[in-house]
């Protein structure tokens, strides 16, 4: 073998092990990247400056006391509402904030949207395939509102569709004979394979 063809084999074969250890450390690199710019984020809503130098407080300027502190302060939030006096209390606030004019669109969109994932009425957990474009066309969505007759639109149902590769989405307003219920996969499961284009491999799950 020539030198010029043994160097064809070994620049093609560090090319392959380049692209094997890529789709290895990728998305390991992503992740990790996400985590941290999330601890960061969150840790740097406690404002450091504010604190006094010197003992005892020096010890809340080290990196992940912030994280920390929103955590602990977000549980004690979530426990206190839990209570009877002081989640009537809480209930006041947000029916005024949801009566304030301009901040009621803000508040109540971005309290829909929480509620919607992690809230008590979760809408992201009927997961559907729904004909929009064609016939012969399916998409992955979930539904949001079962009964959008309010809108004049009797029979028809609200689907959330997700984008692939994005946190954004349209809501399509569809005949409900156009909807059909997915009942072999999870929720989440259905979630991950319409964001990541359908690359996703699917569990079936028989109920």
């Amino acid at each position: 073998m020539s030198p010029k063809i043994r160097f064809k084999v070994l620049a093609s074969k560090i090319l392959r092990y380049f692209f094997q250890g890529l789709l290895v450390l990728a998305p390991i690199g992503v992740t990790a990247f996400t985590l941290y710019y999330l601890f960061v984020t969150i840790d740097n809503i406690f404002p450091k400056e504010l604190i006094p130098l010197g003992a005892p407080f020096s010890y809340l300027r080290f990196k992940g006391v912030g994280f920390t502190l929103v955590l602990l302060l977000v549980v004690v939030v979530g426990y206190l509402s839990s209570s009877f006096i002081l989640g009537r209390i809480f209930a006041l606030f947000d029916s005024i904030l949801e009566k304030t004019p301009f901040i009621k669109y803000i508040y109540s969109s971005v309290k829909d949207v929480f509620d919607a994932f992690v809230g008590e009425k979760k809408k992201f957990d009927h997961p559907v395939l729904v004909q929009i474009y064609g016939v012969d066309v399916w998409e992955m969505g979930f539904i949001t509102q079962p009964d959008v007759s309010s809108l004049g639109l009797e029979g028809y149902m609200a689907v959330y569709v997700p984008h692939a590769y994005a946190i954004t989405g349209k809501v399509f307003m569809v005949p409900a004979h156009k909807v059909k219920p997915l009942t072999n996969i999870s929720a989440g499961e259905a979630m991950k394979f319409a964001v990541s284009g359908g690359v996703t491999s699917l569990e079936h799950h028989h109920k």
